[in-house]
């Protein structure tokens, strides 16, 4: 395998806790679709990148309580992510245009998280490359499924890798502004993101065309 998560459903051990289940029941019963909720992932993702991008724009503690709300907004980005896919499965409340808003809004999310942190910092080139594999190792796993063979969710750097490191970063940098006022832990977080990322397109393309070659 090319890594952990092999099939149609990314695997997620928070699908399986008490909360998330009694969550996703609660919204199931309410008349939110997996769709509005899909959708509510993007305002997430926006609201994440601007607070990183605010949080470039002030000093001290204002720019402290923009990386805790860029931290909170990432989160929310995720919840949303899980919650419209057990809405949409265990609630069944699926639509025909659920396939599009289950991977359309997760793109836009990607690149308006990356790109918010590449500003923020002062380095927007950096912000659109990490956004741009990101996006690429999606492409590469859908391009998976077009082509008859299950999706490679592995990593090193997989959706869910890409959302904890920026967490991590942002929650770090509250203490290195408030120390040294600098940015180093996001710029160090971003190359992270943007390295592992491409890793991750590259190991996915290998096992692809490895399937591929197996199957002709």
């Amino acid at each position: 395998m090319a890594g952990e998560g092999m099939g149609d459903r990314r695997p997620l051990a928070s699908r399986n806790t008490r909360w998330a289940q009694g969550l996703a029941r609660q919204m199931t019963n309410l008349s939110v679709t997996p769709n509005q909720i899909s959708q509510a992932s993007i305002v997430m993702a926006a609201l994440a990148g601007g607070s990183f991008w605010l949080s470039g724009q002030g000093s001290g503690g204002l720019r402290a309580l923009f990386l805790i709300l860029a931290a909170l907004f990432c989160q929310l980005r995720l919840l949303c992510n899980l919650l419209d896919g057990m809405v949409a499965v265990e609630g069944g409340k699926g639509a025909a245009d659920g396939p599009f808003w289950n991977e359309f809004p997760d793109r836009v999310a990607d690149i308006l998280i990356f790109a918010g942190v590449g500003y923020g910092i002062g380095a927007p080139g950096l912000g659109w490359a990490a956004a741009a594999f990101a996006v690429l190792t999606a492409y590469v796993r859908e391009l998976g499924r077009a082509t008859g063979n299950p999706s490679d969710f592995g990593g090193p750097m997989a959706k869910q890798h890409r959302m904890a490191t920026m967490t991590a970063a942002a929650l770090l940098s509250v203490v290195e502004v408030l120390w040294s006022g600098g940015s180093w832990i996001l710029t160090i977080a971003l190359w992270i993101v943007a390295v592992g990322a491409a890793v991750t397109a590259l190991r996915r393309s290998l096992y692809l065309i490895e399937r591929l070659k197996a199957k002709g």
